[in-house]
């Protein structure tokens, strides 16, 4: 499908194939026009042929640079298409200038080829030669006009179209990158709660951790920066965070990973399983003494990735609701992916909580 151009100034400009059509129209047009002549002079008993070819070559030649310079000035006149009255009075204004030029342009070339030839070119009085040929013109004109509103509409319309598709994926663009840089402060406020826990009973640990977290962030700034990154990327700022987290919980967590080597290559909203899991260590280990098993799955079925957090020891009430995190997350997933993406918590069978986010898997 032919898709709607834009020249250097902004304005629509007729993508190539309709343009490219238009103008085989316009010699197919003038061809069958020197078709009809020709055998229009044939019937009359007449073989110089040459005659009819030069009168409709004339002709066409003249009206081409008459639709040339028209078609020049054709983007100054769009703003008017959504009112056809004022787009016609504007673009017909010039038929009366057009029409005695294409008669005085159109005679002076045929008494030119004549003379070259060495015949006189015979004609009926100019008054008749005026009513008739700008007549014929005019009629022309008019439906030459049409047609070219015809075309113009469309391709305004087309080109609006994609003017607020562009604006629109700008703007959802734009949310994306809001939505995800707003969870640098989120994550940040956590994991130094998670450290400011420490810092007087285990100075070491604290230290430990900074230095974690500094690498984290190092990582995590460049990467916010990007919407979308590869499961392999997101993975590695998991593994920064989860060693924070184990750092201070010790034995009290094990964190497990299965990951589909196919699943690596998608892409994902970056610091997509990032709440997830810290909503694990929130809900399933902080509030427990025994040890809490955290398994993080990736799998790829057709053209689906499935993304799991799971842990054992989390529990899921009746009417619970997402937090900032997962609500954050989940409006990332519907303005990137609408209704293909889903967010789910659910009850893990034998007890604990799942996690799950369902969307396609994009390279």
């Amino acid at each position: 499908m032919a898709t709607t151009e834009f020249d250097d100034r902004g304005d629509i400009s007729l993508p190539r194939l309709r343009r490219a059509g238009f103008f085989v129209a316009w010699i197919a047009f003038w061809v069958l026009m020197a078709t009809i002549a020709v055998q229009d002079h044939l019937r009359q008993g007449r073989a110089d042929i040459w005659k009819p070819l030069v009168w409709e070559g004339t002709s066409f030649i003249v009206a081409s640079l008459i639709v040339g310079a028209q078609w020049r000035l054709l983007h100054r006149r769009d703003r008017l298409l959504g009112q056809p009255l004022r787009w016609f009075a504007a673009t017909l204004v010039w038929l009366p200038v057009a029409a005695v030029a294409f008669v005085v342009a159109v005679y002076a070339l045929r008494f030119g080829v004549y003379a070259v030839i060495g015949e006189a070119y015979l004609h009926d009085p100019w008054p008749v030669v005026f009513r008739y040929e700008i007549a014929k013109f005019s009629l022309f004109y008019l439906l030459f006009v049409a047609v070219l509103f015809g075309v113009r509409s469309r391709t305004a319309m087309s080109a609006e179209r994609v003017r607020s598709e562009r604006a629109r994926a700008l703007m959802q663009q734009a949310q994306l990158l809001q939505l995800t840089q707003q969870l640098e402060p989120h994550f940040l406020f956590n994991a130094l709660n998670t450290i400011a826990a420490t810092v007087h009973a285990d100075p070491d640990l604290a230290d430990t951790l900074l230095t974690r977290l500094a690498a984290l962030l190092r990582a995590a700034t460049d990467l916010t920066r990007r919407p979308e990154i590869r499961l392999a990327e997101e993975l590695r700022l998991l593994d920064a965070y989860v060693a924070i987290m184990q750092a201070r919980f010790g034995e009290r967590v094990a964190v497990r990973f299965d990951i589909d080597e196919a699943a690596r290559s998608c892409r994902v909203p970056t610091l997509a399983l990032q709440p997830l899991i810290e909503n694990a260590f929130r809900h399933a280990v902080e509030p427990r003494t025994a040890q809490t098993t955290i398994d993080v799955r990736a799998h790829v079925a057709g053209e689906r990735l499935a993304l799991e957090v799971a842990d054992d020891g989390g529990v899921l009430n009746a009417g619970a609701i997402f937090g900032v995190g997962l609500s954050n997350l989940q409006r990332r997933l519907a303005l990137r992916y609408g209704e293909r993406a889903q967010l789910s918590l659910e009850p893990r069978p034998g007890g604990g909580v799942i996690a799950r986010i369902a969307l396609p898997c994009e390279s």
